[in-house]
């Protein structure tokens, strides 16, 4: 069930909505964009913009759809954010945990509020995939908290790639996801920074994802991202995690 264009998972589930800027990656948030949008356009959750909202209707959402998906949790939000209600957290493990047939890919750039739930909570349900954003060097600790909570899958986004992220230690991380920037004032991405990534990934065996150039091509033209593609080193590379 293919409903979002976020081409590494299916279908968004937003339990709760809204965020905060708190790292480099966060300057041109395309969710904050999107949220001001639909507030223009009178959207149900969206009236305060992006100011960070839970919304309990939404928590069976999941719930009476049979066919296997993989829901991408909170693409408007930080299900990590310093706002949200740790014992509105566990409702949302809950129904993780009564959907089985289901995947559920969580990604956070807030690595400390993770750290702190999952210390005083039980490793997540086995149908999570739990990731962490990093954009820059500077955000690489992410990934070493991350290792330390039990998931059957641990993966890394590094999009927007604003810098080169130098050398990475993937030992316990099962998947990559590189992607440009893109939007009026998207940061252009250095090619030999994707492809440090891609080369450590099949140096490590981790699966690789390459999503797309952005607004700036491999080339360094600005364009529709459409028309940058998402090709790298002459292929594409689509690769999962194996589970």
């Amino acid at each position: 069930m293919k409903t979002t264009k976020i081409e590494w998972t299916e279908a968004t589930w937003n339990p709760s909505v809204g965020c905060s800027k708190i790292s480099a990656g966060c300057k041109n948030c395309y969710a904050e964009v999107m949220a001001k949008r639909l507030r223009a356009m009178k959207a149900i959750g969206y009236e305060n913009g992006f100011e960070f909202k839970v919304l309990p209707e939404r928590l069976q959402q999941t719930v009476n759809i049979k066919k296997p998906t993989k829901f991408f949790v909170n693409s408007m939000s930080d299900l990590f954010h310093e706002k949200m209600p740790f014992d509105f957290l566990d409702k949302i493990f809950e129904v993780i945990a009564s959907t089985p047939q289901h995947n559920y890919q969580i990604l956070t750039k807030r690595e400390q509020v993770l750290q702190k739930y999952f210390l005083s909570r039980p490793a997540p349900p086995s149908n999570v995939w739990l990731g962490v954003t990093v954009e820059n060097g500077q955000a690489k600790n992410r990934i070493e908290v991350l290792k330390n909570i039990r998931a059957t899958v641990r993966f890394v986004s590094v999009e927007p790639l604003i810098d080169d992220i130098g050398a990475l230690n993937l030992d316990g991380i099962h998947w990559v996801i590189v992607g440009g920037e893109s939007g009026m004032s998207a940061r252009p991405m250095n090619p030999q920074w994707a492809i440090n990534v891609q080369k450590q990934c099949a140096e490590q065996n981790v699966a690789f994802f390459f999503k797309q150039w952005g607004t700036w091509g491999a080339d360094g033209v600005r364009r529709n991202k459409k028309e940058n593609g998402s090709i790298l080193l002459g292929k594409e590379w689509k690769e999962e995690p194996a589970l």
